[in-house]
């Protein structure tokens, strides 16, 4: 069955740039914070917009607050956008018992509150 595994929640999209290969760069606190891997499959859904769509993610500098929307998904966003990013897990039966995901609210500069 697949879980909720993490979310980043009312994160603000910094950036949307177009001319690059695909991707999510997000600050590598928030990752540390959420358990989000580098390469992980995110989903991405736009409070402002509706938009949900899946991307994976790249490490951005470590405390500089970036949410950027890269390549195709760039489309999709506008910067200052309100943003729930998601991360999933396939757990069995016993592993869905005591597991519990990583929630991290921001505030509006994307720090950790």
């Amino acid at each position: 069955m697949e879980f909720l595994y993490a979310k980043i929640h009312r994160a603000t999209v910094t950036d949307a740039n177009l001319n690059y290969v695909g991707s999510i760069t997000i600050d590598k606190a928030l990752l540390k914070a959420s358990k989000i891997k580098v390469g992980q499959k995110v989903e991405i859904l736009d409070i402002n917009n509706g938009e949900r769509f899946s991307t994976y993610v790249i490490e951005g500098e470590e405390n500089s607050g970036v949410i950027c929307l890269n390549g195709a998904a760039a489309r999709k966003v506008q910067k200052g956008d309100k943003v729930i990013i998601v991360a999933y897990a396939i757990l069995n039966e016993q592993e869905s018992e005591t597991f519990s995901p990583s929630i991290v609210h921001v505030d509006e500069n994307n720090k950790i509150i």
